[in-house]
């Protein structure tokens, strides 16, 4: 509990540091550019495809007449790019993330390292082609146990707890590697795992949670057309800024938990050296004991005095 709380609030003073912020307004950096690039090539083009896909529904187009009889005008011309944004929108969003998501992690979990520990070697136990691995296969049985669970969130309590429980595994299984990646060796890794698994599964499941905050901000924004292009930067942001707490808190008590794990197997280490070296030493000493004895003169046996015969003893 202690190493639990300990990383936490650190997580939350380091969230206030100037990289970790440029950090968490990255997405919307590069959510902005991707925007930009593919709306000066591809906007003219998508909007005349979207209005293409529009008139040729027939229902479509008689609800477009229907509008235009009330004096609307050209609808379709206004719902077309907006049916572009839309669709478009949620892609640029999640591959943002994604982007970040696999270039935060790492440069997190340097900050950490360098800050607070210089002095742990970087046994280098996963690559990069590891982590992917582990991360696929975590996030496969994590899909499996959620559609295995979905007949279970009819019940209404469990629909608020199998969730966040499954989506809180997959963080600590993806996070954990990724913290422990450079500075732990394999063996390492696993015992941190087996040793720290109810707290860092812990730590997932609040992540998991606060990461549902981001998700009120967008459907508000889905809600609230007019601020749409407002909360759903701001849920981004949020959810970044989420991301980027919840890889310190990992970071901090993951490598917080090898430090310890190091130094119990270095004390474990020495002491059988010790004791071996001891043994010697007074194995050492029995020899020399009995070296010595050995060299000491034999005491010569004394006369032998021949039994009494008829009772006279004899000379």
């Amino acid at each position: 509990m202690a190493l639990l709380l300990d990383s936490f609030w650190r997580a939350a003073a380091y969230c206030l540091r100037p990289r970790v912020m440029a950090l968490s307004v990255l997405p919307l950096v590069v959510m902005l550019a991707l925007a930009l690039g593919l709306g000066y090539f591809y906007w003219d083009a998508a909007v005349q495809g979207m209005r293409a896909v529009l008139d040729a529904s027939t229902l479509l187009a008689s609800f477009w007449s229907w509008l235009q009889g009330w004096g609307l005008g050209d609808v379709a011309s206004v719902v077309a790019p907006l049916m572009v944004i839309l669709a478009v929108a949620p892609v640029l969003v999640v591959v943002s993330l994604l982007l970040v998501a696999v270039l935060m992690t790492p440069a997190l979990v340097s900050l950490v390292a360098e800050r607070r520990f210089p002095h742990l070697e970087r046994k280098k136990g996963g690559s990069f082609i590891a982590s992917v691995a582990w991360s696929l296969g975590s996030t496969v049985l994590a899909l499996v146990a959620l559609v295995v669970s979905m007949p279970l969130w009819l019940v209404p309590p469990l629909v608020l707890i199998l969730p966040p429980l499954i989506w809180g595994w997959l963080t600590y299984r993806v996070m954990v590697f990724d913290a422990l990646s450079e500075h732990a060796s394999k063996d390492e890794r696993q015992e941190v795992f087996r040793r720290h698994r109810g707290s860092l599964l812990g730590i997932g499941i609040l992540a998991g949670y606060l990461g549902a905050a981001p998700s009120i901000v967008w459907a508000s924004g889905v809600v609230f057309a007019a601020a749409f292009f407002v909360l759903v930067p701001l849920a981004i942001w949020i959810y970044t800024l989420v991301f980027a707490f919840s890889s310190l808190w990992f970071a901090h008590y993951c490598l917080a938990a090898l430090e310890r794990l190091r130094a119990e197997t270095a004390e474990t280490a020495a002491s059988p050296v010790g004791h071996a070296a001891h043994a010697a030493v007074a194995s050492s000493r029995g020899a020399v004991g009995a070296n010595a004895a050995a060299d000491l003169p034999v005491p010569a046996p004394a006369a032998a005095v021949d039994a009494p015969v008829n009772g006279t003893p004899s000379i």
